[in-house]
C-alpha cells in the first residue's frame, strides 16, 4: 500500500505540555479508486447465507447425536433472540 506522507503545518496543537514541540505527525491520504484485493465489497449477502448454512448444519449434527441437547440449544437461541429484540426496542 502506498501512503503519501504530508507534513502538517505547525500550530498551537502541535505543541506538547509546557509548550514543548511534540513529535512530527503523519497524515494518511487515501488514493482515489483504491482497489484493495483483500477487502471484500458487496459480499454481505453471501456471507450471511454461508453463516446460516453452517449454523443449520451445526444444529443438525448436534441433533444427530443428542436430540435433547438440540432442543435445549434451539430453546436457548430462541430465548436469546427474543430477549435481544425486547431489550433493543425498549
Amino acid at each position: 500500500m502506498n501512503l503519501q506522507i504530508q507534513e502538517l503545518p505547525n500550530s498551537k496543537r502541535s505543541t506538547g505540555l509546557g509548550g514543548t514541540p511534540s513529535p512530527r505527525t503523519i497524515q494518511e491520504n487515501s488514493t482515489p479508486g483504491n482497489n484493495d484485493s483483500l477487502i471484500a465489497k458487496g459480499w454481505q449477502r453471501e456471507q450471511y447465507i454461508g453463516i446460516a448454512i453452517l449454523f443449520i448444519s451445526l444444529i443438525a449434527a448436534i441433533g444427530f447425536f443428542s436430540r435433547r441437547f438440540e432442543y435445549a440449544l434451539l430453546f436457548a437461541l430462541a430465548l436469546s433472540i427474543a430477549l435481544m429484540i425486547l431489550l433493543l426496542n425498549v
